[in-house]
């Protein structure tokens, strides 16, 4: 099933609930990226047992998919001083929730209590400033994001997958603040 190995299949199914899921990507050594920035696909994440943000968002969709849910990803963009961050998202029902691999606790899950993405992606703009200034840094999201469009291979690809950063960070974006 779209090119995943047994082995990848049985982890990724018994991730069958947003919460397992959170769970799973906590127990994940971060990927401080010593030999160079990465983007590694699904596969590559579970064989290292290390991801960052985006690789943690990319592995949470590829559970979700499994499951038969939309693969969605959130793009957090903020001032160039602070560092952006992916979530993947998921509803239940009409609630919006996200997945997070963070370094930051705060950056974490969010329970599928938000009626809208927007509201989802304003519960972060409190956790994102400046430790020096106090300033806020977040100043957009991206509308969902749907991998399908894709198609697979980005679940097993031995490459690093920059193409997707690049179509995320080009996606449309919705301002939060222009300061």
């Amino acid at each position: 099933m779209f090119g995943l190995t047994d082995k990848e299949l049985k982890i990724l199914r018994v991730l069958n609930t947003p919460v397992k899921i959170q769970n799973f990507l906590d127990t994940l050594l971060i990927n401080y990226e010593e030999k160079g920035e990465t983007l590694m696909s699904p596969r590559r994440v579970l064989r290292t047992n290390k991801a960052h943000c985006s690789e943690g968002a990319l592995l949470a969709a590829a559970a979700l998919l499994l499951q038969g849910r939309p693969p969605l990803l959130m793009d957090f963009k903020t001032v160039s001083s602070d560092e952006s961050h992916v979530v993947t998202l998921f509803k239940e029902g009409r609630h919006w929730g996200a997945i997070s691999k963070t370094n930051h606790g705060i950056l974490r899950y969010r329970d599928a209590i938000y009626q809208t993405p927007r509201e989802l992606a304003l519960s972060y703009f409190n956790e994102y400033f400046d430790f020096v200034t106090g300033a806020k840094t977040l100043r957009a999201y991206s509308q969902p994001f749907n991998l399908n469009k894709f198609g697979h291979d980005w679940l097993t690809s031995e490459r690093d997958l920059w193409f997707l950063d690049k179509a995320l960070t080009k996606s449309p974006h919705l301002k939060i603040l222009t300061l």
